[in-house]
């Protein structure tokens, strides 16, 4: 099952498979590891869902609700 990754619960696990979003949005993502076929874990959200924090290739990310819903991922 396919889902955004700013609709994640706390607990779940999935893989990407794609990566939205234009140009600087896009390449940042990239930048830090947010690519097609890593695994992620939703570690915590804040109270009022942003930030998101997600365990992404052995190191813990903080992405905005905005950035995460630029990823796609597949629940595991």
């Amino acid at each position: 099952m396919l889902k955004l990754l700013s609709d994640f619960a706390v607990g779940e696990r999935g893989t990407i498979k794609t990566v939205t979003g234009e140009g600087r949005v896009r390449r940042r993502l990239f930048d830090m590891g947010v690519t097609p076929g890593a695994e992620i874990i939703m570690r915590k959200k804040a109270p009022l869902g942003d930030p998101l924090e997600i365990t992404l290739r052995g190191y813990e990310l903080t992405l905005r609700k905005t950035e995460a819903a630029c990823v796609e991922a597949e629940l595991l």
